[in-house]
């Protein structure tokens, strides 16, 4: 019996992490809207690596795989990989650094931390930024 808990242990830890490995989830309807308006009339640039600092203080949680970073006229998306389980419930917040001045860059990790009580309860490594603003008019 006392070498079958550590096995007990060692397979739903296992488990846990593939169920973590499965990719984004597809956006609810809620999410899908808020998204949608946020970029009406908006069309997408080229994606950048790094955001400067004063760039990444205006973030808006769309969903566990979608933040929003506003600048101005220009709206920065973010697509985590594999997504920042448990962000999107709105019960916890987001919390970078950022390293050498650059701002927050594609490869940093992020801490998904709980409001309450301030513990980390999970993180996401940050990919590459996508502008979005309106088209200029000639």
């Amino acid at each position: 019996m006392t070498r079958l808990v550590p096995l007990i242990l060692a397979v739903t830890s296992l488990a846990g992490c593939t169920a973590g490995m499965a990719g984004p989830q597809p956006r609810n309807l809620r999410a899908e809207n808020e998204l949608r308006e946020a970029l009406a009339g908006k069309v997408a640039g080229r994606p950048v690596d790094c955001l400067q600092s004063g760039r990444s203080g205006d973030m808006r949680v769309i969903d566990d795989n979608t933040i929003l970073f506003r600048d101005g006229r220009r709206t920065y998306v973010q697509a985590p990989r594999g997504g920042c389980a448990p962000l999107g419930s709105g019960q916890y917040t987001l919390v970078t650094h950022s390293f050498g001045g650059m701002g927050l860059c594609r490869g940093d990790i992020a801490r998904v931390v709980d409001l309450q009580n301030g513990f980390t309860v999970g993180s996401c490594s940050l990919d590459s930024f996508v502008p979005f603003e309106r088209p200029r008019k000639i």
